[in-house]
């Protein structure tokens, strides 16, 4: 049951990024010869006006194939013919849209919580004395940080939510911190800042804010958390590109699919399996749009790089010698997917 949902879910997200490029190709008057959920061989296929519909066998996939994408055409409804803006627009509607997934997936997902956490310090770890005092054990306060302090920064990694805070703990590797912080209304650097419970020698040595949950406080407290869950992604991006993650670690749609089976697996109650799969799916597609934007030839952030090109030079670039960029890109994107996807299979053995 967890492999059927996982497959469901990670269908959703691909077919939820072709729609994106499908609708505004529609609305954009583009030519859309096939709109196909799945790759491979055909299953289910019914033509509606000028567009194929299609599902296919393998849930991994999809696609929206427009008129002209790689060619020139005389048909005035070719994608390569239409407005050089439109053009843009369809190619980041794609990941246009699997953000908007992510943040509709996190809305239920904060809603399922008590109270609503923000990135503010509501206090810290200490004993109230007789005398009315409070001895305090967190370092934090003992080195600079004072209740009712929003957190801004830590060693330069910005912090929209306690996600960002989890995630600077878990991966630090130093003791003292530089922390910015908003504190009545101003920015404050704070330099050598350490984290820790002298009691307990747990790092977080100190309490943060929690809302109550209403409409506003809902959506604010979703949107940090997209944004967050946006900038861990683009820090795990630059890990990956600058070598600071082994290439075993890297996961391909097999593996994604096993990471969502288990975290279903994995929950003890039906309400934290709802809750982790909202989680994972925002997190996932997330990852995707982010990815897809990169300017690497094949993805859509290749083509957008292309019609920046054409923007500087006032031409496009002849469609042969792009077609070219692209097809290398491709070649190279399905030797990675070859790769990741042997290492995901490994894994599931081992």
């Amino acid at each position: 049951m967890g492999i059927i949902i996982a497959i469901l879910i990670f269908g959703l997200i691909v077919t939820v990024h072709e729609f994106g490029h499908f609708i505004c190709a529609k609305l954009s008057g583009i030519k859309v010869l096939e709109f196909s959920v799945g790759m491979g061989p055909k299953l289910l296929q019914k033509t509606k006006g000028e567009t194929a519909y299609s599902l296919r066998l393998l849930p991994l996939g999809g696609y929206c194939a427009m008129e002209g994408e790689d060619s020139e055409t005389e048909s005035p409804r070719s994608f390569r013919n239409a407005k050089l803006r439109k053009r843009m627009i369809v190619l980041a509607a794609g990941a246009f849209m699997n953000f908007v997934l992510g943040f509709v997936m996190l809305i239920p997902m904060v809603c399922m919580m008590d109270e609503v956490p923000t990135d503010q310090i509501s206090g810290f770890h200490g004993d109230n004395k007789a005398d009315g005092s409070v001895e305090y054990y967190a370092e934090s306060y003992k080195t600079g940080l004072r209740h009712g302090d929003k957190f801004v920064s830590i060693d330069g990694t910005s912090v929209f939510s306690v996600l960002d805070l989890n995630y600077i703990f878990e991966t630090s590797k130093t003791n003292k911190h530089d922390v910015k912080v908003r504190r009545d209304g101003k920015i404050v650097e704070l330099s050598d800042v350490v984290f820790n419970n002298s009691k307990t020698g747990s790092i977080i040595d100190f309490g943060l804010v929690y809302k109550e949950k209403n409409p506003l406080t809902v959506i604010k407290g979703s949107g940090d958390i997209f944004l967050s869950m946006s900038h861990i992604v683009g820090l795990s991006l630059k890990q990956l590109v600058s070598g600071k993650v082994e290439k075993e670690e890297v996961s391909g749609p097999v593996g994604v699919i096993d990471a969502i089976n288990d975290t279903a697996k994995e929950s003890e109650t039906k309400e934290d399996a709802i809750f982790n799969l909202l989680y994972m799916t925002a997190l996932i597609t997330i990852n995707v749009g982010i990815f897809n934007l990169l300017p690497i030839p094949g993805l859509d952030g290749g083509r957008l790089l292309f019609c920046f090109i054409e923007l500087v030079r006032r031409k496009p670039v002849k469609p042969e010698h792009e077609g070219y960029v692209h097809l290398a890109g491709l070649i190279l994107l399905f030797g990675i997917m070859i790769f990741v996807t042997f290492q995901d299979i490994m894994r599931l053995f081992s």
